[in-house]
């Protein structure tokens, strides 16, 4: 179940293509691809049915071949190439279509069209600066009956074509993640391709009509003008318009959305084309661990309306991805939103990975008055933008700069909390931060807690290790934070977090209080401190107390700089409050900062690519 972009019409894709291309041309875009072919091989030699951008053979002289001495040297001397949109017919620089504009369609059959011990493999070929990157497929027929009017006796006729390429050309500097997603959607290709052969021959017959247009050109312009044969099969087949369909939207929008002989849908997502923010990407690995260290406390927030998406979705989908859309807010956690949408966490996370990975949601924490943002780092902040004219549009009495400007430095939410004001108006406020929160122009930033003591003199300074952390194991369950509505009796601050694992934890409170059994258990969990902190902390005055000291030592592992302040909550089962408290209490060893957190900061601050 794949998510859909909205339909667009031929003409509309070539315009996207058009501009998409000469933006490629001019900064080395390395994530779309050159060139989209299709080969076969079978009892008639290898052919070359089909190739994207295609040259126009009357640009491309026939002395060309006579000066590349290597059939397989590149086409460097910038002779006029093909021009997809034929709105072009002067010199220009090498661009991405020249560097295979160099290899005949004979030689790209013989290259290409592999072996049989090869199919069924990734198929990756480098030459020079050309990367060909494919999955040989074989074919396995069943004969073809057919029946004469003449001759009523059945014939069994076996096809032809016994293995089939589709091959996307790259530059040979494309990077891993980009040449592991071509191959993945040429593996998609080739599966469809495959079942619908078996089926009704159908590749045999797109080859068939190919094969006999580029005889039929070949013969009428032999005394002629030559032409691409290519351009003249584009509107008559439909495997070749479906190719076509899948390069231009690799390198517009990156998502491909086909259907095999208007049967078998094929659907794909280039991340790279998706997660984009500015001139900036997030990589498909930071991605991928992002959304693997998710937890039940994050919150999923969609980046489009919910009518929007759910046009989108294909006929058969998923009923709970249905339900788990209707349901989602920006103010409910994972675990909510499982109750809310009666589906299991486990099915909450996969569905939320699925519409991340597809550009249609990021994960967030959830609203509340505590959550602190600040002006993103990478935000358009010019006052004639498209967004603050966006902006303009739905929030009427509101501009974007002006709105921009309160989270130059970092502000909770509480702060613009009004009782005077109208609760309808606070309600506007929280839409207008999810909006700015759907275009990454404000960060989050969380409180983090470190452990620092200053060693002895005749003491070596310790090795900042990371203790190990406790097991928690078993499901969780965390009350939904007040957001929408500032003036709700029950204060975040407040909010209790419950966890019915909690007896897996050894730092559970016993009764008794200062009992020689809680001193031991104390006496463990600082065990793993020197002599010399263990003394600097005794001597604070809350050590005294032994329910401080012992809730203290039950939150030490957390007190590395690795965990935020409502990670403990959640894990411990404890009030914002209490923890507050704790770290006024032991200041003089703990130290409080405050920064994104790692997790779903990528899609907040996403790198600059690199190949």
């Amino acid at each position: 179940m794949m998510l859909s972009p909205s339909a667009e019409s031929p003409d509309d894709r070539n315009s996207l293509y058009s501009q998409s291309r000469n933006n490629r041309h001019k900064s080395g875009d390395k994530t779309s691809p050159i060139s989209v072919i299709l080969v076969s091989s079978g009892s008639r030699g290898n052919k070359l049915l089909f190739r994207y951008p295609f040259q126009r053979t009357a640009d491309c002289p026939s002395s060309l071949s006579a000066k590349q001495r290597n059939p397989y040297a590149l086409n460097t001397t910038g002779d006029v190439l093909e021009d997809p949109d034929g709105d072009s017919r002067e010199q220009c620089p090498l661009t991405d279509e020249q560097l295979v504009a160099g290899f005949s369609d004979s030689i790209l059959a013989t290259i290409l069209a592999t072996k049989n011990d090869m199919c069924g493999k990734k198929f990756e070929l480098k030459i020079d600066n050309v990367r060909f990157v494919g999955h040989p497929t074989l074919l396995q027929h069943s004969p073809l009956i057919q029946v004469s009017k003449t001759d009523p006796s059945p014939k069994r006729e076996m096809p032809t074509m016994i293995l089939f390429n589709v091959v996307f050309a790259l530059r040979a500097n494309a990077h891993p993640s980009v040449i592991s997603c071509m191959h993945n959607l040429s593996r998609r290709i080739a599966i469809a391709l495959q079942h619908e052969e078996r089926r009704c021959q159908y590749l045999t017959r797109e080859a068939k009509l190919m094969l006999s247009m580029q005889d039929e050109i070949t013969t009428t312009t032999e005394n002629g003008t030559p032409q691409s044969p290519f351009r003249q099969i584009l509107p008559k087949c439909k495997l070749a318009r479906d190719l076509k369909a899948a390069y231009d939207s690799l390198c517009t929008t990156g998502v491909v959305r086909l259907h095999i002989n208007n049967w078998l849908e094929v659907s794909f997502c280039l991340p790279h084309k998706i997660h984009r923010v500015g001139g900036n990407y997030i990589p498909p690995e930071a991605l991928e661990r992002s959304l693997k260290a998710i937890r039940p406390y994050h919150a999923l927030l969609l980046l489009e309306s919910e009518k929007a998406l759910l046009d989108q979705l294909p006929l058969d989908c998923s009923p709970a991805m249905v339900r788990l859309i209707k349901t989602c807010s920006a103010v409910k956690n994972l675990q909510q939103l499982a109750q809310d949408a009666d589906l299991a966490l486990l099915q909450i996370f996969q569905i939320a990975a699925h519409l991340v990975y597809w550009g249609k949601a990021i994960i967030i924490f959830p609203l509340c008055e505590n959550n602190v943002y600040m002006l993103s780092p990478h935000a358009n902040i010019s006052l004639y933008s498209t967004l603050a004219k966006q902006f303009a549009q739905q929030f009427s009495g509101h501009d974007l700069p002006s709105m921009l400007a309160k989270f130059s430095l970092p502000v909770s939410l509480a702060e613009f909390r009004n009782p005077l004001e109208a609760p309808a108006q606070e309600a506007q406020l929280i839409q207008m931060v999810v909006w700015m929160l759907q275009r990454r122009l404000l960060i989050q930033l969380h409180t983090y807690v470190c452990l620092l003591i200053s060693p002895s003199e005749d003491e070596p300074t310790p090795k900042d290790e990371e203790l190990p952390l406790a097991a928690r194991v078993g499901g969780r369950s965390l009350s939904t934070p007040s957001a929408l509505s500032f003036g709700s009796p029950t204060s975040s601050d407040d909010m209790t977090l419950t966890s019915p694992s909690m007896e897996n934890s050894s730092a559970e409170l016993l009764p008794g209080g200062d009992s020689p059994l809680n001193k031991r258990m104390t006496e463990t969990l600082l065990a793993s401190l020197s002599e010399h902190e263990r003394q600097v902390i005794l001597n604070i005055p809350a050590a005294q107390n032994p329910e401080d000291l012992r809730m203290f030592a039950r939150l030490l592992h957390y007190f590395r700089g690795h965990h935020h302040l409502e990670e403990i909550m959640y894990n411990e089962n404890m009030r914002r409050s209490q923890l507050k408290t704790l770290f006024d209490k032991f200041r003089s060893v703990l130290i409080v900062t405050n920064h994104e957190d790692p997790i779903i900061s990528i899609f907040q601050s996403p790198m600059e690519y690199t190949a």
